[in-house]
């Protein structure tokens, strides 16, 4: 049996966008990095609070213009897009800032800190009639897409289990986002964010969710897992932790075959089949590898654009905000709130 072939584009062939990056961190450079190797995108300009990182960034990928204030950087007149980078504590306002002035956007996950954010920045690009995704880069692989295959076939059966988890181990730190609470920190939004994605990308929003957490001196989640159940019958369990580096793997298990991913399952990777009867098949490995399949979610808003088209078939906004709807259900249920909540 021959697993389905990705029917995901080659990032190369999207149109090109000239992009503004909006705060440049780590996972900035990697998508810089990425876009540089794999597409035709075009990174324009840079912007950050600090006018010396925006320089820095600029010089390290050869970019035509560093900003020393985001609102510089949106008001380029030669930007298409926004790529908005910053910690998720700030998604909402800087979406926002780049959607006002009639950016496409593409950002980062955790989309922003909570649903009723959420609301206000799909509601802003729906008025304003630009692109927005959500970068949740691993929904757009092409690993993810034979998965998305298999289900639409029925080759699994009635799905039954879903798991993911995603686990990694960090220092202590209070100064550190992942711990700040005015960052929104903690696991769950950083981490978390992804095996509760994939759940939702298998078998939707969960009609009820269960939840236990520890948190951290600080206040954040230091790790949670949970439970959904699903009007199917099915269920999903997650778990995420700052504490320790888990096998982050995942799997869908239905009546007729399983769907197993190695770890880390989030990256472009190979999927394995194995039916009722102990047969296994396997995908192509990828041709991007690691973290440059980052390269796949900006190709994808840029073929959306190239369109006309302002929403994303492979993650609609309407999940996004249904993602952020059960992960603001799992931070009540463990005694997580952030500041200004």
């Amino acid at each position: 049996m021959r697993l389905p072939t990705p029917r995901t584009p080659d990032p190369a062939d999207a149109p090109p966008l000239r992009w503004g990056v909006l705060a440049p961190g780590g996972i900035a450079a990697t998508m810089v990095e990425a876009l540089h190797r794999f597409t035709r995108q075009r990174v324009v300009a840079v912007g950050s609070r600090s006018p010396e990182r925006a320089q820095a960034f600029a010089d390290r990928f050869g970019i035509d213009r560093a900003y020393c204030s985001y609102e510089a950087l949106v008001d380029d007149p030669d930007v298409d897009a926004i790529y908005v980078a910053s910690p998720h504590s700030h998604h909402r306002d800087h979406a926002l800032l780049a959607i006002e002035a009639g950016k496409h956007v593409l950002v980062e996950k955790a989309f922003t800190r909570n649903a009723a954010e959420a609301r206000e920045v799909v509601d802003a690009a729906r008025t304003a009639g630009v692109a927005c995704v959500e970068a949740m880069w691993t929904r757009f692989l092409p690993s993810m897409d034979v998965v998305r295959q298999l289900l639409a076939s029925g080759a699994l059966g009635q799905v039954e289990t879903v798991t993911a988890d995603h686990g990694q181990w960090f220092a202590v730190d209070p100064a550190s986002r992942l711990f700040a609470p005015g960052l929104a920190g903690g696991a769950l939004l950083d981490l978390g964010i992804y095996p509760i994605s994939f759940a939702s990308f298998v078998l939707g929003a969960p009609a009820s969710v269960g939840a236990r957490g520890t948190l951290t001196e600080t206040g954040v989640d230091r790790q949670v897992s949970a439970v959904f159940t699903y009007d199917s019958g099915a269920h999903a369990l997650v778990s995420t932790t700052l504490a320790a580096r888990t096998p982050t793997v995942a799997s869908v298990s239905g009546s007729e075959a399983r769907i197993e991913l190695g770890g880390p399952f989030y990256v472009p990777g190979v999927v394995r089949l194995v039916t009722r009867s102990g047969e296994v098949h396997e995908s192509e490995p990828p041709a991007i590898q690691g973290h440059l399949g980052l390269c796949h979610e900006a190709a994808h808003l840029a073929q959306l654009v190239a369109e006309g088209a302002t929403e994303s078939p492979l993650l609609p906004l309407d999940e996004t905000v249904a993602i952020m709807e059960t992960l603001d259900e799992i931070r009540a249920l463990v005694g997580v709130r952030y500041p200004g909540e």
